[in-house]
This record gives C-alpha cells, sequence and structure tokens, in this order.
C-alpha cells in the first residue's frame, strides 16, 4: 500500500464535482481544496480530512480512503445547505472517475453530521465518502 493514489483521487474529486450539474445548480463553482483569500460565498463545499487504510491483496496494491466534503453556509437555516449536500452526495454515489494514476474500483456514501459552528451562524455539513481504489 501507498499514500500515491491520494492525490490523484482528489484532483478527479474535485473536477468531478465542479463539473457535475447538479452540484452547479446548487452551489455554483464554489466548491474548494483551499478557501480563496478575501471574502468566500455565503454557500460552498470544502475537500477536508481523509483517512487511508492498506487494502492491498495478492492481486495488487490497493487503498480505502475515507474523503470528508463539508457544506458550509451562513445563511440562516440549514435548507440550502442540505440541498448541496444532497447534490454532492448524489454526484459521489459510485461516481465514474478518471485518475492520473491508478484507478478507482468503487465510491460509496458513508455518514453526514450537520452541525451549528461557534456561535450558531455558520452551519457546516461534512459528508463522509469511502472509495477503493487500485494502483496499475
Amino acid at each position: 500500500m501507498s499514500y500515491a493514489l491520494s492525490a490523484p483521487l482528489q484532483a478527479a474529486v474535485y473536477q468531478y464535482l465542479l463539473a457535475d450539474a447538479g452540484v452547479q445548480a446548487s452551489i455554483g463553482a464554489h466548491v474548494y481544496d483551499a478557501l480563496p483569500s478575501g471574502r468566500v460565498p455565503d454557500l460552498y463545499a470544502t475537500l477536508g480530512a481523509e483517512v487511508v487504510r492498506d487494502k492491498s491483496d495478492a492481486s495488487g496494491s490497493g487503498a480505502e480512503h475515507d474523503l470528508t466534503i463539508s457544506v458550509v453556509t451562513g445563511a440562516s437555516g440549514f435548507q440550502q445547505a442540505k440541498e448541496a449536500a444532497a447534490a454532492i452526495s448524489d454526484a459521489l454515489d459510485d461516481p465514474v472517475l478518471t485518475l492520473s494514476r491508478g484507478r478507482l474500483v468503487g465510491m460509496r456514501f458513508l455518514k453526514a453530521q450537520a452541525a451549528r459552528v461557534g456561535t450558531g451562524t455558520i452551519r457546516r455539513i461534512d459528508l463522509k465518502f469511502r472509495a477503493r481504489v487500485e494502483d496499475n
């Protein structure tokens, strides 16, 4: 096992979300790996934490990546954030991703957690996905 497929997987997920019509309809191009400097939009998604486990076997090298994608809003309620989270969840329901190295065997939704952040003026939904990848 190696961590070598982490960056190719993240890049593919990022590009896939930017190109997805449902995600575009809910949050536009406001999907970030790193937040832009200055003012951020009222509703956006960020690629976040990742946990990787070895899943190599006799057929070759592989890994299981648990990815977090967060939807964040300054809106007074969760409605817009939930709609955006649903669009992201739909987009990443067993997507066809092209990685620059290796291949995606499958991806599935694991869980989500919605919460108010800090003083309660910010709302965030953390979506967890599991991706299984194999190296070439």
